[in-house]
C-alpha cells in the first residue's frame, strides 16, 4: 500500500474521531480571510474548546460516509474549515456567527450536530442560543426568584410587627 494512501486513511480516521468526540461542527468557507482575521479566530475559538482545522473536503466526505452523514455534499466545495464544538453544542455555531459578522469572508455553508447534517439556518439558530454556563444561570434565577419574594414578604411582615 503507498505512504499516500495510508496517510489519507489515518487522516480519515482523525476526522472521524473529531466527529464523533465533538457536539457539534460548522463549515465555514474563509475564503478572503487574513491571517490576522485568522489567527485572532483561532485564539478565540481554542479559548471555548473549539477545534478548527482546514481539512481536504474529499477526506472529510469520505469520513462522513462511514459515519453515515450525509447531505453536505453542496458545503464540500471550495475552500473549506472546519469548527468543531467539543464540550458545548452551541460554541462553534455561536463564536463562527459572531466571527462572520466581524470578518465578512467567513460564510457558514452548514454544519453538522448528533451525526445529521444542518442546514446554514439550523447553525444560525443554534448560534441564537446562549451557552450552557448562562443557561444555567438563567433558570438557577428563575428558580430562586419566588423564594426569594417570599424571603422578602416574610421580613416585612416580621418588619412590622416587631
Amino acid at each position: 500500500m503507498s505512504a499516500n494512501l495510508e496517510a489519507k486513511k489515518v487522516a480519515v480516521e482523525e476526522i472521524k474521531k473529531l466527529l464523533t468526540d465533538s457536539k457539534s461542527v460548522v463549515l465555514v468557507d474563509y475564503r478572503g480571510t487574513t491571517v490576522e482575521q485568522d489567527t485572532a479566530l483561532r485564539k478565540t475559538l481554542r479559548e471555548n474548546n473549539v477545534v478548527y482545522k482546514v481539512l481536504k473536503n474529499s477526506l472529510f466526505k469520505k469520513a462522513c460516509e462511514q459515519l453515515n452523514i450525509s447531505g453536505l455534499d453542496d458545503a464540500l466545495n471550495g475552500t473549506t474549515a472546519f469548527a468543531f464544538g467539543m464540550e458545548d453544542e452551541t460554541a462553534a455555531p455561536r463564536l463562527i456567527k459572531k466571527a462572520s459578522k466581524d470578518y465578512t469572508t467567513l460564510v457558514i455553508k452548514a454544519g453538522v450536530m448528533a451525526n445529521k447534517a444542518l442546514s446554514t439556518s439550523e447553525v444560525e439558530a443554534m448560534a441564537a442560543i446562549p451557552a450552557k454556563d448562562q443557561l444555567v444561570a438563567q433558570l438557577l434565577y428563575v428558580l430562586n426568584a419566588p423564594v426569594a419574594s417570599l424571603a422578602r414578604a416574610f421580613k416585612a411582615i416580621a418588619d412590622k410587627q416587631g
